[in-house]
């Protein structure tokens, strides 16, 4: 996929907290963290909610879509295994919703210069290798 780094340099390394999610983005599915005791989504995951500081949490689906609140544009390779795939959209995506939740993911699929902040996206599933999947995202 144009716009992502090459697979063999992808390295997921989920934790207890983040372990549901990446679960999800295997199966093609954005799931995001909400908190059973006050409401709150707490993205990304974390021990404790930063309104309550409760524990539990219920995992929530979302339809990926948003909107652009931020991106950059990558154009030179730190690391030579990713010159090929240059330049890549990184992109910073508010997702509706859900209090101000927001998803890091490249926008693939377009030339850096159509992106603009507030474009409406949509998620896109990068499969990086077997069972191990990172969210991407295409203007809508």
């Amino acid at each position: 996929m144009q716009g992502v780094p090459p697979a063999d340099i992808i390295q997921l390394m989920p934790t207890v907290w983040t372990e549901p999610f990446w679960q999800a983005t295997a199966e093609h599915r954005l799931v995001l963290p909400r908190c059973t005791e006050c409401g709150e989504y707490r993205f990304p995951p974390t021990p404790f909610c930063g309104s309550c500081s409760a524990q539990t949490v219920e995992w929530i689906e979302h339809d990926g879509r948003g909107t652009i609140y931020s991106f950059t544009v990558i154009r030179h390779a730190v690391i030579p295994d990713v010159r090929d795939a240059l330049p890549f959209v990184a992109a910073v995506v508010e997702l509706p919703g859900t209090g101000g939740c927001r998803l890091v993911g490249n926008v693939v699929g377009v030339r850096p210069e159509e992106v603009r902040i507030g474009h409406d996206v949509a998620i896109d599933w990068y499969d990086v290798r077997e069972g191990e999947t990172v969210p991407v995202f295409r203007l809508r």
